[in-house]
């Protein structure tokens, strides 16, 4: 008898298990292709919180189905618990529709304890909050709409609860805390100005949070302000300390920070001069910074007129080429090149057009397009689009359409209140929010993907309001067909 070679053997048991494993995936799509679309439908709608005992139901009948599949069970008992799965999903779905009405409430406020990282900084009462929305839920799932709704108001204040007990620990507990550390170092008598104000802004947010606990995004702005008066508290301390200790003078002091000043100065080709005391040098800096914005505002104004001048020498080459007839290949390569950067040019302008000064700007990043949206807010915390947005959201998808075949990415940005943890969600759900709107309006035409920065792009800065309206925005970033080509 002949012996078959080890690496034939090995090659078809390699096959064997191949189409083995094919065969399952088909098997398994087949079966649970129905149970899939329903599961992730049910996931979509948070049918776990809404119909928990549904849901739970309907995930222990499709584990079962799994592990029946795996064993290789009879094909007629999985199909007969996946129907079983259905059915539970099937009436999650429909308890969700009405969940999502009765439940608006409570939700929002789950949310906001979310944004306010409730599960970590106040967790019994985001532990009781839960369990008393999964009673609410049950009793929806009974059809006890009394009771639902009794139990869910009684939820909604226990998350409103955990969120403030949150915003104080996460947001004045490291100001308390810095308050603390500068009277065990005795800076008080040193700094009492600072900290004194540090307790004041913590005493203000407190105010806030107890008057207005559904608004609580000037608390926290007045929770970091007073973090950043007691750092600096500690910080003067001991830089004063540091200073008497080490046997300096006053000229000593006042020339370390002209110093500073200079390197300002060195930043700006100019040099700094303290003859006239540090009032007059710091005058002198921001008088060049001034000018230095006008000669950039000139700049841009050149830009136009070049632009314009462009137009005007394609007005000429397009006369000469009617006078010269055929063209060479390279001036064919011209022509064509010409024609985008026109294309480019008029594009450009008519999408800027179509966006007012509060609505957004267009900026121009090389060939790419980016619609910088100022217009489109979202409530605190939240990733929802409000209705009175679908407009500005309409001229997008017409601004996208002039750029041709693009590829579009959907960019969050947020502010620098709250966390770097919370920012970062936040900036992803909002951006995944707009990119799904302009999907299903779109209807597939373009590519679109999304992505969060949280606060790490600023475009302005986060210690004014009108900064922080402006790092709070959705960047739409076009890549048109030239330039995908």
């Amino acid at each position: 008898m002949r012996r078959v070679p080890m690496s034939c053997t090995i090659v078809l048991l390699t096959l064997l298990c191949t189409a083995f494993a094919s065969g399952q995936d088909a098997i398994r799509s087949q079966l649970f292709g129905e149970t899939d679309t329903l599961l992730e439908a049910a996931k979509a709608k948070n049918a776990h919180l809404y119909a928990p005992t549904q849901y739970d139901k309907a995930m222990e009948a499709y584990q079962d189905a799994e592990a029946a599949l795996k064993k290789g069970k009879d094909l007629e008992g999985i199909r007969e618990t996946l129907a079983e799965a259905n059915g539970y999903l099937q009436r999650a779905l429909e308890i969700c529709k009405v969940g999502q009405v009765a439940f608006t409430a409570v939700m929002n406020a789950r949310s906001d304890a979310i944004s306010a990282e409730a599960a970590r900084f106040s967790p019994d009462q985001w532990t009781r909050a839960e369990e008393q929305l999964k009673r609410a839920a049950m009793d929806l799932e009974d059809g006890d709409m009394n009771d639902a709704k009794a139990k869910a108001g009684e939820a909604e204040g226990m998350y409103r609860t955990a969120e403030l007990e949150a915003i104080k620990t996460n947001y004045l507990g490291p100001a308390r805390a810095l308050v603390e550390k500068a009277d065990d170092m005795d800076a008080r008598e040193t700094t009492p100005a600072t900290l004194a104000a540090t307790e004041k802004l913590i005493r203000q947010a407190e105010e806030l949070l107890k008057s207005n606990r559904y608004d609580t995004d000037e608390a926290r702005q007045l929770a970091q302000e007073a973090k950043y008066e007691g750092q600096h508290a500690i910080t003067l301390f001991q830089s004063i300390t540091a200073f008497k200790r080490s046997e300096r003078s006053i000229e000593d002091l006042i020339t370390t920070y002209e110093g500073h000043l200079a390197t300002v100065g060195k930043a700006l080709d100019m040099t700094a001069r303290f003859d006239g005391g540090p009032d007059a040098a710091v005058n002198a800096l921001t008088a060049e910074i001034t000018k230095r914005e006008a000669e950039s505002a000139r700049e841009r104004e050149t830009i136009k007129r070049q632009t314009e001048e462009i137009v005007t020498l394609k007005q000429q080459i397009a006369s000469m080429e009617s006078r010269l007839g055929s063209l060479t290949e390279a001036e064919r390569e011209l022509k064509r090149r010409i024609e985008i950067q026109k294309r480019q040019e008029e594009t450009f302008t008519e999408v800027s057009a179509m966006f007012t000064k509060q609505e957004g700007m267009v900026l121009r990043d090389g060939q790419n397009g980016i619609i910088r949206l100022y217009g489109l807010t979202f409530p605190p915390g939240r990733n929802t689009i409000e209705p009175q947005f679908f407009g500005l959201l309409t001229k997008i998808q017409e601004a996208i359409r002039k750029f041709g075949r693009s590829q579009v990415s959907v960019e969050g940005h947020t502010d620098s209140r709250g966390s770097d943890e919370a920012n970062q969600r936040l900036s992803e759900s909002r951006a995944l929010a707009v990119a799904e709107y302009l999907r299903a309006n779109m209807g597939g035409s373009v590519p679109i993907v999304s992505q969060g920065f949280g606060e790490s792009r600023p475009v302005a800065s986060n210690d004014t309001e009108d900064g922080r309206s402006k790092n709070r925005r959705i960047d739409i970033i076009i890549v048109p067909e030239w330039a995908v080509k």
